[in-house]
């Protein structure tokens, strides 16, 4: 199985979610944010993004009442809006359809919770290349810990080792180690602005066209 990661690995949906912290925090009559720190800001799940938001810090919690209200506005913000400016990496629509043709289970893992994951991979395409979608809240927990990647794994009857993780993120990195996956990295997603190369996963490819090509040769 390969278990590729969704925002920053398959989709930039960093467009959408930045306009939607945005119209947030309009809402609140709050300042609003960059789309270089909506960028360093994705990754842990929509509750996250939003405390990162309203707050303006990567760890940053904000007052309990001000967060509930942004939750709820962006929540519905984002339900209207979860793939009006998202677009798919270059080269994974082809990478997909050539790892289709492997005797290989695609599956996708990610923290976006449901229904924004499978709206959002349906509305770009991609719905049709996975046998299983594991959202962010589809388990009782998420990326880091890798309970969502032993939950894909199990569906197939598949031993651990014979799975491999694509991400883009330490998130990913550490899932993937945890779980007992092999981990194979992209660097051009969100990674908190940091080097993904930092993480030390098992290999990083330019694009998800090399690593099928790699595939086809035999070589991963």
């Amino acid at each position: 199985m390969i278990l590729f990661d969704l925002d920053g690995t398959l989709v930039d949906s960093v467009p959408d979610l930045a306009w939607c912290g945005n119209a947030m925090l309009q809402q609140l009559e709050m300042p609003t944010r960059d789309l270089a720190s909506a960028r360093a800001w994705v990754g842990n799940g929509v509750e996250r993004f939003v405390k990162r938001f309203i707050s303006g810090a990567m760890d940053g919690e904000p007052d309990e009442a001000v967060f509930n209200r942004g939750l709820e506005i962006f929540n519905r913000l984002y339900a209207d809006n979860v793939s009006r400016r998202s677009v798919v990496y270059p080269g994974v629509g082809e990478a997909l359809q050539q790892f289709s043709g492997m005797e290989i289970h695609l599956a996708c893992v990610t923290n976006k919770p449901e229904p924004f994951t499978s709206d959002l991979i349906a509305a770009l395409g991609l719905a049709s290349f996975f046998e299983l979608v594991v959202a962010g809240n589809t388990t009782a927990r998420k990326k880091p810990d890798p309970m969502p990647l032993h939950y894909a794994a199990d569906h197939f009857g598949l031993d651990y080792a014979e799975c491999l993780m694509v991400g883009d993120s330490s998130n990913d990195v550490s899932a993937a180690r945890a779980a007992g996956f092999s981990i194979v990295c992209v660097p051009y997603g969100y990674n908190h602005g940091i080097r993904i190369s930092e993480s030390n996963p098992d290999l990083i490819v330019d694009s998800l066209e090399q690593l099928a090509e790699l595939f086809a040769r035999g070589g991963v």
